[in-house]
């Protein structure tokens, strides 16, 4: 099959959602082209501009999807202008034949790629915000300060991502190098109108408002500015995922594995979470991106040098899917990781005897003994528990021996006591409470996406 003859990115045929892929398909982008189009053309004849006729309007709004067969048509004239965007003005105006002397009238081609790459990095940011909430109320029901910890980061992401989606502008009608000269000339000097423009396209595409400058493009600024929101996402699943897989190792803990599932093809056995390792290949990914974003931003010439146009036509998508793939498997993990307690216990036994050497400096102190002779007794039984647990493969029996020694006499009756985890945790529930717990900060941030985690949670959506 010719599907199968061909590379295809892993990003669509195995990681990415539908909907991320659909955003940043070619029939998405290009089908936003004519909506930039004709809100040019609604807001010039808004304007007064007479030359736009109504049925250019409305041949225009009936055509806004671009087809199979406007992509034809469009592929064969940019063959033959070697221009990908006057291709697709002819496409639009022999689809519209009424429209076709108007469209892109005053415009630069970055009027509508540059306005469709703002306005496709807003809905990817929309499409992944809620995501990232949905696997911070995930985890907020897993497993102690650890857990506590990887959700304070996906918060810090989140807001992150917040921030530059928030402060997100369009570039708008803006002329051949940002000084709006073609617009001007189209409503004969009357700068009123120019300004009037702009507040209109605005509207129509949902933006608060224009970047105050621009030149032939919106400054690629913006591009490293999300970039290193999204990106940052990338390094916290690789911290996430790489503590799940040390975790795991120890058996502590360990993310979904299905009933057929096969962890190595030679070594029947094994439950490798490969979820989490892919996790962390697509978050290495995405996290190195920032470096191209900010070579393109820092090697912009003057008003604009095109070499930033083939870098980004890769890079931005690619960022999205990277991002929403890492959502999808962190969802995934987080939803189904599975604890276990007698194995965090046993564990925790082990290490305890070493664990309270201090406070077992501090008794005999405590009872008038000497701080630095205690010291090395511990030191000289804990080296010896230790050579048990390592050369012989036995248990850590330092209190055993500690409680052969006469030295240590004195506190023989407080050691058992002293043997409880709990006294060694801190003050950790309360500030996981504090920060996870009913009404915490964690709630409170999520309260704007609360809608769709419960719809995604009761119809047990796989994001």
């Amino acid at each position: 099959m010719a599907g199968y003859d061909y590379y295809k990115t892993p990003l669509d045929s195995r990681y990415s959602s539908e909907e991320m892929k659909k955003l940043f398909s070619q029939r998405s982008r290009h089908s936003t082209w004519r909506h930039l189009w004709l809100w040019l053309a609604e807001s010039q004849k808004e304007l007064g501009l007479e030359s736009i006729t109504d049925e250019a309007l409305e041949q225009m709004r009936a055509h806004l999807t671009v087809t199979d067969d406007d992509f034809d048509v469009a592929l064969e004239e940019e063959r033959r202008r070697r221009h990908d965007v006057m291709g697709h003005v002819h496409a639009y105006g022999v689809a519209a034949p009424a429209a076709a002397g108007i469209i892109h009238a005053g415009a630069t081609s970055c009027y509508v790629t540059d306005n469709t790459e703002l306005i496709l990095l807003r809905e990817a940011m929309d499409l992944l915000l809620p995501k990232l909430a949905k696997v911070i109320r995930a985890q907020l029901i897993t497993v102690g300060k650890r857990a506590a910890q990887w959700i304070q980061e996906l918060v810090m992401d989140l807001e992150d991502i917040e921030h530059v989606r928030k402060e997100l502008q369009f570039r708008g009608g803006q002329g051949t190098t940002g000084t709006q000269a073609s617009f001007l000339e189209l409503f004969g000097g009357d700068e009123s109108k120019v300004d009037q423009l702009n507040v209109l396209l605005c509207k129509k595409a949902g933006f608060p408002g224009c970047y105050s400058i621009s030149t032939q493009t919106y400054t690629r600024k913006v591009d490293l500015r999300v970039a290193n929101a999204i990106a940052g996402l990338g390094a916290t699943a690789q911290r996430i995922t790489s503590d799940i897989r040390h975790l795991a190792n120890l058996k502590e803990l360990e993310e979904p594995f299905e009933k057929d599932q096969i962890g190595s093809s030679a070594m029947a056995y094994k439950r490798n979470p490969m979820r989490s390792e892919r996790i962390c290949s697509l978050g290495r990914k995405l996290a190195s991106l920032p470096v191209n974003f900010s070579n393109t931003f820092s090697a912009q010439w003057l008003e604009r040098s095109l070499d930033d146009s083939a870098i980004r036509r890769i890079d931005i998508p690619e960022m999205f899917l990277l991002a929403d793939a890492i959502l999808i498997g962190l969802d995934n993990v987080t939803n189904g990781l599975v604890v276990y307690p007698k194995r965090i216990d046993w564990r925790n036994r082990q290490e305890l005897p070493f664990m309270i050497t201090e406070a077992i400096l501090m008794k005999i102190v405590s009872k008038g003994g000497s701080r630095q002779e205690a010291h090395e007794k511990v030191r000289v039984l804990s080296h010896e528990a230790s050579h048990v647990v390592k050369h012989e493969g036995g248990n850590n029996d330092l209190i055993e021996r500690i409680k052969k020694d006469d030295y240590f006499k004195d506190i023989w009756d407080d050691l058992d006591a002293m043997l409880d985890p709990k006294l060694y945790t801190g003050r950790s529930a309360v500030i996981v409470e504090r920060y996870c717990g009913k009404g915490g900060v964690v709630e409170k941030k999520l309260e704007p996406y609360q809608d769709y985690i419960s719809k995604a949670e009761t119809a047990q959506l796989s994001l």
